[in-house]
């Protein structure tokens, strides 16, 4: 699959889980929303002592396995590499990934407070291959 066709998927399908590499190299899955930003990277919220960053800073490779709000149905499995951005930095990368996954904040003041309250961090993934280029 083209990562244009990937992208496409991950604009319309937010929900998906996330495998990052525990430090003994074994999976660590995480169920997560996500979006896609501007520069076609996928964008994930996450706090900022979860062990999905602790272990993404230490290996920033990341698998993301994506499939429609039913869960049955296409799916699609997108690789990459990850970047921990943390507040201030990543504000308006939290607030784009609302948009996208649930529209308008009814108060965007609060909603900024929560990040900070919560230590949010963006995962912003630079997506290197995605597929399947087959299905059966």
């Amino acid at each position: 699959m083209d990562l244009a066709s990937a992208r496409e998927y991950l604009r319309a399908n937010h929900r998906s889980v996330l495998i990052a590499n525990r430090p003994d190299g074994s999976p660590q899955p995480s169920p997560v929303v996500h979006g896609v930003d501007d520069a076609g990277r996928v964008v994930v919220s996450s706090r900022e002592p979860a062990y999905k960053v602790r272990n993404l800073r230490r290996d920033p490779r990341v698998t993301l396995c994506a499939f429609p709000d039913g869960f049955f149905g296409s799916w699609v499995v997108a690789r990459g590499r990850a970047t921990i951005v943390a507040l201030p930095d990543c504000m308006e990368s939290l607030v784009e990934l609302y948009r996208q996954v649930a529209g308008e904040h009814p108060d965007w003041e609060d909603f900024r407070e929560a990040m900070r309250r919560e230590r949010r961090v963006a995962i912003l993934i630079e997506l290197e291959s995605a597929g399947p280029d087959v299905s059966g």
